[in-house]
């Protein structure tokens, strides 16, 4: 049975905390779409410390942060570009309209149609984070979406110039500089000088992910992204070292980034927490992680592969590393987790910066019903119907009368009735709706 080497602090300070944060970003949402552009420049100089009446960056700032680049820093920028694009690229290869005649005469299909105007955000307040650059404009833009706008909020009382030149060698259609919920209300809903959009796409702390809810209706989003999670399932054909890096790395995000080891190895664990001090000792970072560890981190030991997958799809994780002597058994039986990095080889790093795969991925137990943000996000998948012949418009007319009366709708039986009658003459069989 599985128990707890080192178990997390109650997260009853968290939850109390939930009430009042969710009313502050009320306020704000409501604010911004109140009052607009004098909102939005309130809330940047309260939160962000920065002042600016237009929070749109001009082409010549854009050109100024893309020109700064070195030619390592942009080398390396458009190389994770590159992946990222060809992943998506090869994700939407994968989705291709359909047009199928189901029954003689009766032709049924759909579209991928891409959302029209998407807004991306980019979290930036703690650590630059132009990787989120690549995962929310490009993958939209792969999509096919007619304008892709995004916004990061300032970094160091300044736009971040790592973060703009991303998202405009991207092809960002507008650069903001706005942070939090209010640069989020404002991209939504629209202000005196920007345009709202139909859906905000993008990962970002507590207060992003509440006001993507909150805002959620009246826009479409990807999905609710929080606080980053890290689960490593592991057993003693890896050692401690290699675990506390995997589970420190992701720490770091943030004060409240849950870090979870899975193992049927006790004494790899209790390695595992001497390693986490030792790193956590040098670690640069280390004031973040420590917190993030003490207060979210877990160690649970399991009997076996089996005890350990059924513990890694009850806490469905973000991010799920595994480094085991049976990779393949977790890869072909797990069913909760936003995304999987399977072998000592690579690790949460790689897809958060480089690798390919997107790095917006489901929190808080989202996997359980939903995957990561992907190029299919962008894209609605309507249907449409045509009929070729009076015979087939007479056969599904009959049924629909019949099935539409079952249910006391004559309205929608009479629809069906006037074309049975029109296209099948008088040997099809209907129900009675308002004539004999």
């Amino acid at each position: 049975m599985a128990w707890k080497l080192k178990a997390p602090k109650k997260s009853a300070e968290r939850d109390s905390a939930n009430a009042s944060l969710r009313q502050t970003v009320s306020d704000i949402i409501l604010d911004v779409e109140k009052r607009g552009n004098v909102a939005l420049c309130h809330y940047s100089k309260k939160f962000d410390g920065f002042g600016r009446n237009d929070f749109r960056l001009s082409q010549a700032e854009i050109d100024h942060c893309v020109s700064a680049l070195t030619k390592r820093e942009r080398e390396d920028i458009e190389f994770a570009s590159t992946q990222v694009r060809n992943f998506a690229q090869a994700q939407r290869g994968s989705m291709r309209d359909i047009e199928v005649e189901t029954r003689p005469g009766v032709v049924l299909g759909h579209k991928h149609i891409p959302v029209e105007n998407v807004a991306c955000y980019v979290p930036g307040g703690k650590y630059p984070m132009l990787a989120s650059a690549h995962m929310s404009v490009l993958t939209a833009k792969v999509a096919g979406c007619d304008r892709v706008i995004t916004c990061a909020p300032p970094f160091q009382g300044q736009p971040a110039p790592l973060i703009v030149a991303t998202q405009a060698l991207n092809g960002a259609d507008e650069i903001y500089v706005m942070g939090g919920v209010h640069g989020v209300a404002a991209m939504a809903l629209g202000t005196q000088s920007i345009a709202p959009t139909d859906m905000i796409v993008g990962p970002g702390n507590a207060f992003v992910a509440e006001a993507k809810r909150q805002l959620y209706g009246r826009v479409g989003i990807d999905l609710f992204a929080g606080p980053t999670e890290t689960l490593v399932i592991a057993d003693v054909t890896v050692d401690g070292e290699l675990v506390a890096t995997d589970l420190l790395g992701q720490a770091e995000h943030g004060y409240d980034s849950p870090c979870v080891m899975i193992t049927n190895s006790e004494k790899l664990a209790r390695e595992t927490l001497s390693e986490i001090d030792r790193l956590l000792a040098i670690l640069p970072s280390a004031e973040i992680a420590q917190t993030s560890w003490d207060d979210y981190g877990e160690i649970i030991i399991c009997e076996d592969h089996a005890e350990m997958r059924l513990e890694a799809d009850r806490i469905a994780s973000e991010h799920v590393q595994i480094m085991t002597s049976d990779d393949d058994y977790f890869v072909e039986n797990m069913k909760n987790y936003g995304a999987l990095f399977i072998g000592s080889r690579t690790n949460v790093a790689y897809g958060d910066k480089v690798i390919g795969t997107n790095h917006t991925l489901p929190t808080n137990g989202a996997a359980r019903y939903t995957g990561g943000l992907w190029v299919g996000k962008f894209l609605k998948t309507c249907t449409y119907q045509r009929i070729l012949t009076d015979e087939a418009s007479a056969e599904i007319g009959s049924y629909c009368s019949r099935l539409s009366l079952m249910e006391g709708f004559s309205g929608h039986a009479e629809q069906a009735n006037i074309r049975v009658r029109r296209f099948g003459g008088q040997n099809v069989e209907y129900g009675c709706a308002t004539r004999p």
